[in-house]
């Protein structure tokens, strides 16, 4: 059976490049009819907090990416990283070092000097014919991994095709500090191996920890998962995305008021394509996601791209439905509710003109709430020549038929009667009606905001 496994670091919050990990790891066993597990990597005790913890599962939630299994977290798993510990080291593929840190950092400044890759030479490393000297009395030792002295570490990446490493560039690589601590390449490899992990699909900064990781699970007689490493996203610039160009985390896209079906859709984009498709559900994704459609090269994240997408998924909400979605935003902008037109009628006006849930409850909130026009705004369009043709129309608004057609009638007729364009009775209403100089047109706003609700706002200013 296919598994998958995302394992982020609880360090901070859920970003959206490692929402795009998830994303494909949850896909690739959705569309497998394996099993996705959630695993966090809380091992860095001084970084990893409850808070950033709660973020990623949360984040997790709202993207609707649910697991089989897990949460489970490492340092719940420490006696077991132990015991595999113990049986390396009486298995002869890993052994104590009593290297201090002092002599390591010496050791590598002397390499440094003669121009040579820093790295641990294997003082203590056994071998055979080798005499070790005595462990230093008082000395807690590091364990670390015997790595294989020749040949290669290869592997057929999903993503990236053959790679491969001299098993002679790699050094010997601690597995568990001097405190007893195991440390991160090691954990990942026993959690992996117990798991049953078959892809492994996570970003291409882990590429160089896959040739130690490979090697460790070798020594442990299992067999390594398939690797896939997706390449980084850049931001519009071509350099990394990062908080520079906007980068935040999964929740903000939930408080920007972005749905999650679009952020779906576009992390699905982010270095995967199928055909020219653009916009697709989640269950479309699943039934095309194939990891040979990934591309090895990085992706872009374009948030004017995120901002279209999001306003096509609103727009395929019922009426019902984004009025649902928008009212809780409404009500914490300080908005009554039940002091204004129909929501649902809003939203579908308003919708046009709004690429996120937050922009659009912002919007609308002047219909819900009491509206005071700036003064200067009033002075320069409630002018003379526009003041008769507004007591004109507001007069015979207490008559007319209460639709769209009829007050678009009314308004042409009125400009008819006066002698003026458009603008010169359209502007005063809006600043009158909204306190604002753009709106929907101003005869489907009217119709929306009632015969009332629109006489009392034009008599409070006029």
């Amino acid at each position: 059976m296919i598994r998958t496994r995302f394992a982020p670091s609880p360090t901070g919050y859920l970003h959206i490049g490692g929402a795009r990990t998830a994303l494909f790891s949850w896909a690739y066993a959705r569309h497998h009819g394996g099993q996705f597990i959630l695993r966090i990597e809380d091992t860095d005790r001084e970084r990893s907090t409850p808070e950033a913890v709660k973020a990623i599962l949360d984040g997790m939630d709202w993207l609707g990416l649910d697991h089989d299994e897990g949460p489970f977290y490492q340092t719940r798993r420490m006696e077991r990283y132990r015991a595999v510990i113990q049986e390396m080291l009486a298995a002869g593929t890993a052994y104590r070092c009593y290297m201090s840190p002092e002599e390591l950092n010496a050791l590598r400044e002397q390499q440094r000097a003669r121009g040579e890759k820093p790295r641990y030479d294997g003082a203590w490393r056994p071998e055979p014919g080798k005499t070790l000297p005595d462990p230093p009395p008082g000395v807690a030792p590091a364990i670390r991994f015997k790595n294989p002295r020749d040949g290669v570490a290869a592997w057929n990446d999903l993503v990236k095709g053959q790679i491969e490493f001299a098993n002679s560039e790699l050094d010997d690589l601690v597995i568990a500090r001097a405190d007893g601590t195991p440390t991160y390449n090691f954990c990942v490899v026993v959690d992996d191996w117990d798991m049953g992990i078959t892809q492994v699909i996570r970003g291409d900064d882990h590429v160089n920890n896959t040739p130690r990781q490979i090697n460790i699970l070798k020594a442990l007689g299992a067999t390594p998962p398939q690797y896939a490493h997706l390449s980084m996203i850049n931001g519009p610039d071509g350099t990394k995305f990062s908080k520079r160009h906007g980068a935040v985390s999964v929740l903000q896209y939930d408080g920007d008021g972005f749905l999650p079906d679009a952020v779906i859709n576009y992390l699905a984009r982010l270095g995967w394509a199928h055909g020219d498709d653009e916009v697709f559900s989640r269950e479309q994704f699943v039934q095309w996601f194939d990891l040979t459609r990934i591309t090895p090269s990085a992706a872009q994240f374009n948030n004017e791209k995120l901002l279209w997408l999001n306003q096509h998924y609103m727009k395929s909400l019922s009426e019902a439905e984004l009025a649902a979605k928008v009212a809780p935003r409404l009500v914490a902008l300080g908005a009554n509710l039940d002091d204004g037109p129909d929501l649902a009628r809003a939203v579908a006006l308003y919708v046009d003109r709004c690429n996120t849930l937050k922009a659009l409850a912002e919007a609308l909130r002047v219909l819900y709430a009491g509206v005071r026009p700036a003064p200067e705004l009033v002075r320069q369009y409630l002018d003379m020549e526009a003041r008769p043709a507004l007591a004109d129309f507001t007069r015979k608004l207490a008559d007319v038929p209460w639709n769209v057609a009829a007050i678009g009638a009314l308004l042409k007729e009125t400009l008819e009667t006066h002698r003026i364009r458009m603008p010169k009775l359209a502007m005063p209403l809006r600043v009158l009606l909204t306190g604002q100089t753009q709106t929907p047109p101003v005869d489907a706003l009217i119709a929306l905001m009632g015969r009332e609700r629109t006489r009392q706002r034009i008599q409070a200013m006029n």
